[in-house]
């Protein structure tokens, strides 16, 4: 089973992190974003984890074909479960609306297949611009990527968000920033020095609509 303290090849850097470290790519530039991403998911997977993709701006197929394309050994149809490429639209709102409790159950599930499996650990990245056409809940995402952060101290996945800046405004990107403890910069893993802990931002976020 997958310790909290088990640290992982993250794929886009020689450092190692622990399982369960939340991060965000804030990017602007498309293929910088899919070779962050490639090894990201290849990174999982040559080490036998379960990884999981939710995809919004292309659909799944169109995503097999970019990792393929850059280098990535995907698994053959009978190890297939290892790689499970989904729509955002399947994974994070599939009654038509965004419930964070829900989404949160969902990763618990996914966590606990994976370690039913006997995966070393397991990791996820999701397209964050999912959030921008106005499904009902989306005005929650900031909230459940807060308490990502507590849900991944006992199901440790590691978590890779993608926020594309030409989409999202300042406001947003800066509550992105001010959630996740980790953020990626051209390749590199940095600790964020906007981060807040979960009870704080939630605190933060609840003073904003009264």
């Amino acid at each position: 089973m997958c310790g909290k303290t088990s640290m992982i090849n993250m794929g886009f850097t020689h450092d190692r992190y622990p399982a369960g470290t939340h991060m965000c790519l804030v990017y602007c530039n498309e293929l910088e974003r899919q070779q962050t991403i490639s090894k990201f998911v290849e990174g999982g997977l040559s080490a036998g984890e379960r990884v999981s993709y939710f995809s919004d701006e292309v659909d799944p197929p169109q995503v097999k074909k970019w990792l393929a394309d850059l280098g990535v050994d995907l698994p053959v149809e009978t190890s297939e479960d290892l790689l499970a490429i989904s729509t955002a639209a399947d994974s994070y709102y599939p009654l038509g609306h965004f419930d964070p409790d829900s989404m949160i159950d969902s990763l618990k599930t996914f966590f606990d297949q994976a370690m039913a499996a006997q995966c070393p650990a397991c990791r996820g990245t999701g397209e964050m611009s999912w959030a921008l056409k106005n499904v009902p809940g989306s005005d929650r995402l900031m909230e459940y990527e807060s308490r990502l952060n507590d849900l991944l101290i006992q199901y440790p996945i590691t978590a890779l968000c993608q926020y594309d800046a030409r989409k999202f405004d300042g406001a947003t990107i800066l509550d992105c920033l001010k959630v996740h403890p980790y953020m990626i910069v051209h390749g590199q893993v940095l600790k964020n020095p906007y981060y807040m802990k979960t009870d704080v931002f939630l605190n933060e976020l609840a003073a904003r609509k009264q």
